[in-house]
């Protein structure tokens, strides 16, 4: 991958520069994880983070299933699933729908419908194993879809009233409106309103973390390596990319966060 030439390397920073962080908003799956698994090495960066009481917020498009169980078993502050819809409190608190669905059951049929009808035009894809634990989602694996493809896709869910994104892991059918953003610009402003915008730091690596790269809401964002592989499809890009790639692009992150800390002390 080669560096795209707007964005400069986070090692390109000032030292300083991110001294007054206190909130990491981050993606997870090829963020956090590395080939899909946690490392020893990201758990000590979240637990080092903790430390000094810098909180880490995760923001997935993974299932209220898969999350509710993060939440509650990680050093983080929260975690918010199907890239916008649902908030989980750190400590087995009860989750907060950000997306109101007033009936699960036909809004779960709907979602089946719209699936059905996009097997009709792209017969391989397949319901992803998580699918069966969202709640205002449905999620199908990205696997051999090409970028024509995936963008055909995007138009079919508008054309049936649904949003649609996808990840280096699944397509997503969703509510129109519903997206990462959205969704941690409501848990900022209802349940974390002591930090400011330039305390917190937003990290992700793909097309459906794009609206957490959006400077009008959140100046400071960080792309970790991979994300170059998606820069051409990006309306908005992050202000700084890692060097390393995946997890080892957020514990590089975490280390200069840290350093800046212990420089300004």
């Amino acid at each position: 991958m080669s560096r795209h030439q707007n964005v400069p390397a986070l090692s390109d920073v000032s030292s300083t520069s991110f001294s007054n962080i206190r909130l990491i908003a981050t993606d997870m799956d090829g963020t956090l994880t590395r080939r899909g698994k946690f490392t020893t090495l990201l758990l000590q960066a979240l637990e080092d983070l903790a430390a000094v009481d810098i909180k880490v917020l995760i923001v997935t498009g993974r299932s209220a299933g898969w999350v509710s169980g993060l939440s509650s078993l990680m050093p983080i502050a929260g975690a918010i699933a199907e890239n916008g819809g649902l908030y989980f409190p750190s400590g087995n608190h009860k989750p907060v729908v950000l997306t109101p669905v007033s009936d699960l059951a036909k809004h779960r049929q709907h979602l089946t419908t719209t699936f059905e009808n996009l097997q009709t035009k792209f017969p391989q894809i397949q319901e992803s194993a998580d699918n069966r634990f969202r709640v205002t989602d449905w999620t199908f694996d990205v696997a051999g879809l090409s970028q024509h493809e995936l963008q055909i896709l995007d138009s079919l869910c508008q054309q049936m009233g649904w949003g649609f994104t996808y990840s280096n892991v699944q397509c997503h059918i969703k509510p129109q409106g519903q997206d990462k953003a959205v969704g941690l610009l409501q848990v900022l402003r209802e349940y974390l309103p002591q930090y400011s915008p330039e305390q917190i730091i937003t990290v992700g690596d793909s097309p459906n973390d794009e609206s957490l790269f959006d400077r009008r809401y959140f100046p400071i964002s960080v792309g970790v390596a991979n994300v170059l592989e998606y820069m051409n499809q990006l309306k908005y890009h992050p202000a700084y990319i890692t060097n390393a790639a995946e997890g080892d692009g957020f514990c590089e992150l975490s280390s200069y966060i840290l350093k800046s800390l212990h420089i300004s002390s």
